[in-house]
């Protein structure tokens, strides 16, 4: 299996527990879209949300500006979330009301998966804290 296939069976994986727990939401993640999940939250609000997997652990978040820009400035008054999951839990951010930190440029793959070549990227670090959200897990 392919690593974006495996990346889309985790975010498929994550719709379904989110669904279990109230949501309505719709994988849309094999096109170019900004988000992996279009649909609605526990509350009945239309919602977009973007999904990324990682590794090790870091306090802050990194959210590039470019997906940042490209979600926040969708033409339709949507929910726009961003979900993060990392070796201590999940953290899902309500990027519509939270209060941005300047970018800061870091070196980040040019493309997700196709490629180790790297470049300067301007991201945000979003605290953890700041999630509206918050799951850790308990073996960490």
């Amino acid at each position: 299996m392919s690593q974006i296939n495996k990346i889309h069976e985790l975010e498929k994986a994550v719709i379904l527990l989110l669904n279990f727990d109230g949501w309505d939401l719709e994988h849309t993640g094999g096109g170019f879209e900004h988000y992996d999940a279009v649909g609605a939250t526990p509350k009945g609000k239309e919602c977009v949300i973007e999904f990324k997997f990682r590794n090790k652990y870091y306090p802050d978040k990194l959210l590039e500006k470019y997906k940042y820009d490209e979600l926040i400035n969708m033409p339709y008054d949507v929910a726009k979330l961003y979900w993060i999951n990392d070796p201590k839990g999940n953290y899902l951010f309500y990027l519509n009301k939270l209060e941005i930190p300047d970018p800061v440029d870091m070196w980040c793959p040019d493309t997700t998966f196709w490629t180790k070549k790297k470049i300067l990227k301007p991201c945000y670090l979003l605290p953890e804290n700041e999630a509206s959200i918050i799951n850790y897990n308990q073996d960490f």
